[in-house]
């Protein structure tokens, strides 16, 4: 199966048209699953990166979309969040968003996942996010971000 042909990398191109969108997947030769990495090999800023985080809130999957310039506090975010946020584990990662981590992308999973996005996006007239693959990213912007996903604009730290 050709690169191009990816079934996850399928999914998103095709949860993208559904919002009429169809932005160039780019597909690298290696994978890029640091924030630094991708940036890089764009040659933008590493704050452009939506790195597609997932979390546990109270044991249910989010997704946090944060700027590659920014950490998520976890504690904070919690307690704005009224609940207990740890890390996801790398199947509930798969089965929340059927795609593996270091290619988790804004859409493009089985069901909808609670999706906060990092205000700190906004400041980029353009955003690269993962396209269901390591390998592999797409242009976006933070408003086009807040609608594919249905996501709520949030900071991810207190110094936001």
């Amino acid at each position: 199966m050709a690169d191009s042909q990816h079934p996850a990398v399928e999914k998103v191109r095709c949860a993208l048209a559904a919002h009429g969108l169809h932005p160039e997947v780019t597909w690298f030769d290696d994978a890029v699953t640091t924030a630094a990495r991708a940036a890089e090999a764009l040659g933008v800023e590493v704050g452009q990166i939506a790195n597609s985080l997932v979390f546990t809130l109270d044991e249910e999957p989010i997704l946090v979309l944060t700027s590659g310039a920014h950490r998520v506090d976890t504690d904070w975010l919690g307690e704005q969040l009224g609940g207990v946020i740890g890390r996801a584990s790398k199947d509930v990662v798969k089965q929340a968003t059927g795609q593996v981590i270091g290619g988790v992308a804004p859409v493009g999973h089985p069901q909808r996942v609670r999706t906060l996005v990092d205000t700190a996006l906004a400041e980029y007239p353009e955003v690269w996010a993962a396209a269901g693959h390591a390998k592999t990213v797409f242009p976006t912007t933070y408003d086009q971000l807040l609608t594919i996903t249905s996501g709520t604009p949030t900071a991810v730290s207190s110094d936001d």
